[in-house]
């Protein structure tokens, strides 16, 4: 169990060069760094933890995305870990979104007031971070004179047992007048591309999800990729097309449930637009 144990800060930098054929030309070359399902309530080694932070920042991304469950349940777990990762920056900006994990919806609380509050609490940890935390909205970002729209939405699975906090309409709101631009979606859940994304909105070139952390076990080697997952989640690790829609599911940064990773480890993605 060792490996198992040793294999949760195995950070693994994953360089992937996107091709999307409506990309701006401003953006070509435009370097994004991903990281996702943080679960601070999960790591018990700072130094291990850092490490992977430092490599986040040696990437010198232009954009940094969050993809959500920054906590397992409470937003307590956040505090100690929130330091070390606002030095996550990127003259861009940093952009967040929620995770399943994040609302508290998995313990019980001694009121609704109380869980309300815990989000609440996140949020401003988001904030305080220099995460810019985006709750079914939209901002056009510009880049040497060109616009793209990042769209960030809370929560949106499409198992049973998930809820549907997503409001893509809301996301959308003052879009009307927008909708030739180049569109990049965060959405967590992956399984949200195939349920809504795709027939809906076909204007979205890229979408940037987490959630699944590869079961967190399998195989990856060049000529297999495999894990249990997969049997849950038709999208569970890296790069999809359909058409001229993409789709990149990040391994997740963290850990749930067991305390490692073995085969599938934590993954800090570089997208280079192309």
């Amino acid at each position: 169990s060792r490996g198992i144990m040793k294999g949760a800060y195995d950070y693994r930098v994953h360089k992937v060069e996107l091709y999307l054929p409506n990309l701006p030309d401003a953006f070509e070359g435009l370097k994004i760094v991903q990281i996702s399902d943080v679960h601070s309530g999960s790591f018990t080694d700072k130094d291990a933890v850092y490490k992977g932070i430092q490599l986040i920042k040696e990437q010198n991304a232009d954009l940094a995305f969050f993809t959500g469950d920054f906590v397992n349940n409470k937003t307590d777990e956040a505090y100690d870990w929130m330091e070390m990762f606002a030095e996550m920056k990127a003259p861009m900006g940093v952009y967040s979104i929620l995770g399943n994990h994040d609302y508290g919806d998995y313990v019980s609380w001694p009121s609704d007031m109380a869980k309300r509050a815990n989000l609440e609490k996140l949020k401003a940890i988001h904030a305080e971070m220099g995460w810019k935390l985006m709750m079914n909205e939209h901002v056009v970002l510009n880049h040497q004179g060109q616009d793209f729209a990042l769209i960030g939405i809370e929560n949106w699975g499409a198992k049973a047992n998930f809820p549907k906090y997503g409001d893509m309409q809301k996301a959308y709101a003052g879009m009307e007048a927008k909708q030739g631009l180049f569109q990049i979606l965060l959405s967590h859940d992956p399984s949200h591309w195939d349920a809504q994304v795709r027939k809906a909105y076909p204007n979205i070139d890229l979408t940037l999800s987490g959630h699944t952390h590869g079961m967190q076990f399998g195989i990856e080697i060049p000529w297999l990729k495999w894990s249990p997952v997969q049997y849950l989640y038709k999208q569970w690790a890296g790069h999809y097309q359909e058409n001229n829609q993409q789709l990149y599911v990040n391994r997740g940064y963290g850990f749930l449930g067991y305390p490692g990773r073995l085969g599938i480890m934590p993954e800090i993605t570089l997208i280079e637009l192309a």
